[in-house]
């Protein structure tokens, strides 16, 4: 009797990843996310320094975006509210056009004050940085929702290339509109471009995402308030949520510890001027990150999270030694954007496969609340390494600082190797078993 052939599973598809519409969507919503950021921070300062602002309250006022740290204590709301006026729209896409237009808002009512109105100057700053957070939390949970597990790499990555083209419109754009005109009129055309993205959530999809409804207002600030915690310890049991939450804690403090204020003075004592940096640094360098997170992206659609998690994690931390070759040969531009290209390419590529770990770990009855905690995690004692980054530098000189950071590594990967007969598992949910054997 004849028997009908096994039929192996298809490969999973980067090209189908990538032209998704979902995928389109996130690179519209990543720039709505990346605009507001340097608006309230570094642009913002500029504007100050030449309004006479001292530098101490400059560096008060432009620290507005360190809301964005404290984005998790919020994000319930997004989770179990829906908003009066925006109903229609859905949950996720309601809070998305409501959090869009007060930013845009935001931006329109720094142009009108200026600060030569300081204190509502200042208020309007703090607006747009909560509500840039605010669509933070929105944008990732509508993310996390509208495509499977697989997708999350491709959706990530287009994200990135959005969110980077926003940085480069509200930094070097800015800066250079500065230049020929007002910097009223740079903000009021700033807030113009929100116009994309609004339009973009505007004729989105939402989510089609089944939350139960809860029983009495006791019940509701039981399932916003403590159940996204509980939930997360109820689901993994103790000793596997420990382990992870550790593991979430560790493996980006390499990249996090070379992001403070260290950098800077570490290429100025290499030689550089400010030029080569810049062009280096935050033209070049941002372009091979873009390259490196659509190669993430790649990764990620094909094998899945956790596999290209633990690779990008080891290329990434490693990247840092590379500054060890720039300390030999200062001065030299070619060295440092050989360096460049390999730091930016490595955590470019480190990022889909992070948002994608991280996302296979929320219950999506609280989207919101614990991916915003998570990835709030996720750069917390990296950004402390940075506070000490100085003093370390100089206690140890750069290079030791770049080995201790690279020898930071050596307990995530131990983490890692404890946690991977559990997570490898989540991959082969998504993922043919082929892949993955």
């Amino acid at each position: 009797m004849p028997t009908e052939p096994v039929t192996q599973p298809a490969k999973p598809s980067i090209w189908k990843a990538f032209t998704e519409p979902s995928a389109g969507i996130m690179a519209f919503l990543g720039f709505s996310s990346g605009l507001p950021f340097l608006l309230v921070a570094g642009t913002l300062a500029y504007w100050l320094k030449e309004k006479g602002i001292v530098l101490k309250d400059i560096t008060m006022i432009a620290s507005a975006g360190m809301t964005y740290a404290f984005k998790f204590v919020w994000a319930p709301l997004l989770d179990h509210w829906q908003l009066p006026l925006f109903r229609r729209l859905g949950l996720r896409r309601g809070w998305l056009l409501f959090a869009q237009l007060c930013v845009t808002g935001g931006l329109l009512a720094m142009a009108a004050l200026s600060p030569s109105q300081l204190p509502w100057f200042v208020a309007a700053t703090l607006f747009v940085a909560f509500f840039g957070a605010t669509q933070d939390i929105a944008v990732d949970a509508y993310r996390i929702e509208i495509a499977p597990l697989e997708s999350q790499g491709a959706l990530v990555a287009t994200y990135s290339l959005g969110y980077r083209i926003a940085l480069i419109v509200a930094g070097a754009v800015a800066l250079i509109m500065a230049d020929h005109v007002p910097w009223r009129v740079v903000y009021l055309g700033m807030a113009a471009t929100m116009l994309i993205p609004i339009a973009t959530t505007l004729l989105a999809r939402e989510p089609q995402i089944q939350r139960e409804a809860p029983r009495g207002w006791r019940q509701a600030m039981f399932e916003s308030v403590v159940d996204p915690f509980a939930d997360f310890f109820r689901r993994y049991g103790w000793a596997l949520a420990l382990l992870t939450l550790a593991f979430i804690l560790l493996f980006k403090i390499p990249e996090q510890a070379t992001i403070g204020g260290v950098m800077g003075p570490f290429y100025r004592d290499m030689g550089f001027d400010k030029t080569q940096i810049g062009t280096v640094t935050k033209i070049w360098g941002i372009w091979v990150g873009i390259a490196g997170t659509f190669f993430g992206g790649a990764l990620v659609a094909r094998w899945g999270a956790w596999r290209p998690l633990g690779v990008a994690i080891v290329v990434a931390g490693a990247s840092n030694l590379l500054y060890l070759f720039l300390i030999q040969h200062p001065g030299n531009v070619m060295v440092l954007a050989l360096v460049i290209s390999g730091e930016n390419f490595t955590l470019g590529m480190l990022g889909p496969p992070t948002v994608a770990f991280l996302s296979s770990l929320v219950n999506k009855q609280h989207t919101a609340t614990q991916y915003a905690l998570l990835s709030s995690m996720v750069n917390l004692p990296g950004k402390v390494l940075g506070f000490f980054a100085g003093g370390i530098a100089m206690a140890t000189g750069y290079g030791m600082f770049f080995v201790i950071t690279t020898l930071s590594l050596l307990p995530a990967m131990l983490l890692f190797a404890c946690l991977w007969p559990r997570f490898i598992q989540l991959d082969r949910k998504a993922l043919p078993d082929k892949e993955l054997s």
